[in-house]
Order: C-alpha cells, then structure tokens, then sequence
C-alpha cells in the first residue's frame, strides 16, 4: 500500500500517474472525476499539491508533492524486489 498522507493509501499497483494539479488540462480532468463520481480527496482539506490517476480512472487528491509519492513508490518496488530475492 502506498501511502498518500494523512493515513490514507492506494494500491501501488493501481497508481498509472502522479501529475501536478496546475495546468488547465488536469483541472479539466479533476472536474470531470467530479461530476462521474470518480474523485477521491485525501487532502484532509489541505492544498492539492499532487493528483494520482488510476488504472481504474479514479483520480486521487494528495497534499503530498508529486516528488514524494514517487520516492514512496520507489521504496515499495525497491522494498519488494528485496523480499522477492529473499524468498528464492
């Protein structure tokens, strides 16, 4: 599990994206997941400093930046492939 802040967590495996929500074309985007009910806030009412797509088109609101999930990210995979060579 991946964890996005404010204790609350995604799937790893269902992260595609992690983008910055300034740009025109990702606030489109966010409205979109809006009105088809496809949007998750884990903000705690906090500044949208990240936005995580999904394989299963939710989009995901984080106050964590874009960097710091990513390095999360690489820790899981990094934390896996330790516990895939110990099992062998």
């Amino acid at each position: 599990m991946l964890s996005i802040g404010y204790r609350n967590y995604v799937l790893c495996e269902r992260v595609v994206a992690v983008i910055t929500p300034e740009s025109r074309p990702v606030k489109s985007l966010i409205s979109r997941a809006r009105e088809n009910g496809k949007l998750i806030d884990a903000t705690m009412g906090k500044k949208t400093k990240s936005v995580i797509i999904t394989n299963s088109d939710h989009i995901v609101l984080s106050a964590n930046t874009p960097e710091t999930i990513a390095h999360r990210v690489r820790e899981l995979k990094d934390k896996s492939l330790v516990n895939n060579t110990k099992a062998e």
